[in-house]
């Protein structure tokens, strides 16, 4: 069975020898980590650092929308505030990608064609998961058809969480290999999965499986990216490269709405898993409502006046 990392190949070779490897990693010493990411949070981070990491988080922002409500007319409006996120000022860096359900993918892709700017779809039941594989594999069928750069699937939690480590498993492998070119983001839902424990295996398992970039939520429910969860999630990703040599994003994703906050993630990022993963490439945020705050902060560096919220474009 083909593992992105085959160094690990008899850790997935059975669901028995797949569980022994997850129950296997170092338990989480939960107080020690939630101290370690307060700590890292109050780094001050002043002037011309401010100004370069304001303009590093624009660059990493999924702008995301993923409405029932959403329309074709929603989605060529986030794709052109994605390319100019500040229509007065066009050295305002773009964002990373635009984020959009399947049937809205083509959309995004036509009003971004030549931007640099991907287009990233959700799929697999988004945001629950609970439909069958084939109707989760047609979901990755038809963002990839419609031209998404990126995937963002739902692992199984039900199964996660009741010990059939091996069906998440094969799931994630069955989407990616639907995926093509495109990269997979792998999202955990932390806020269900209860323990650190399992947000620890469930990173092995994303990142065993073939994630191109691990997730932790869908902004869907009460609990989403915390400092913690993220900070547990890029300690996997450096330890994972240490052991196989291959490299794999993270996204933290729902309730980081401030620059105050994105500056302390970046942070979190540098610390622990180093500067290789400060890029978008390796590090995003889902979440669309920072971007507003950004900018406001953006404008008060250039022209010492907090401009407020009438300045920007409303999502």
């Amino acid at each position: 069975m083909p593992t992105t990392a085959p160094a690990f190949a008899d850790a997935t070779a059975s669901d028995s020898a797949l569980r022994r490897f997850l129950h296997g990693l170092p338990g989480v010493d939960a107080v020690g980590l939630e101290a370690r990411a307060a700590s890292l949070g109050t780094r001050s981070v002043k002037t011309t650092a401010k100004a370069y990491a304001i303009d590093l988080a624009i660059s990493m922002i999924d702008l995301t929308t993923l409405e029932g409500a959403d329309t074709p007319g929603k989605v060529r409006a986030l794709a052109a505030k994605a390319v100019h996120p500040d229509p007065t000022d066009r050295t305002a860096p773009r964002t990373a990608a635009v984020c959009v359900y399947p049937d809205m993918a083509a959309t995004a892709v036509a009003a971004l064609a030549g931007s640099g700017v991907k287009v990233a779809s959700v799929a697999t039941a988004f945001p629950a998961g609970r439909a069958a594989l084939g109707v989760k594999l047609a979901d990755v069928r038809d963002a990839v058809a419609a031209g998404a750069d990126e995937i963002d699937m739902v692992i199984d939690r039900g199964a996660f969480l009741s010990g059939r480590y091996l069906k998440v498993y094969e799931e994630i492998l069955a989407v990616k290999a639907e995926c093509g070119s495109a990269r997979l983001k792998v999202i955990f839902e932390t806020g269900e999965l209860s323990t650190y424990d399992n947000i620890r295996r469930a990173s092995w398992l994303g990142m065993l499986a073939g994630a191109d970039f691990i997730k932790t939520s869908t902004g869907k429910v009460g609990v989403n990216a915390t400092p913690a969860n993220t900070l547990l999630m890029l300690e996997a990703v450096r330890d994972f490269r240490a052991q196989t040599g291959v490299q794999i994003g993270v996204k933290p994703a729902g309730g980081i709405r401030t620059s105050k906050d994105a500056v302390k993630f970046l942070v979190l990022v540098n610390e622990t898993a180093g500067a290789d993963w400060l890029d978008n490439h390796w590090f995003r945020f889902g979440a669309s409502s920072l971007l507003n705050d950004l900018l406001m902060q953006r404008q008060k560096l250039s022209t010492g006046r907090y401009s407020g919220p009438d300045y920007v474009t409303v999502d």
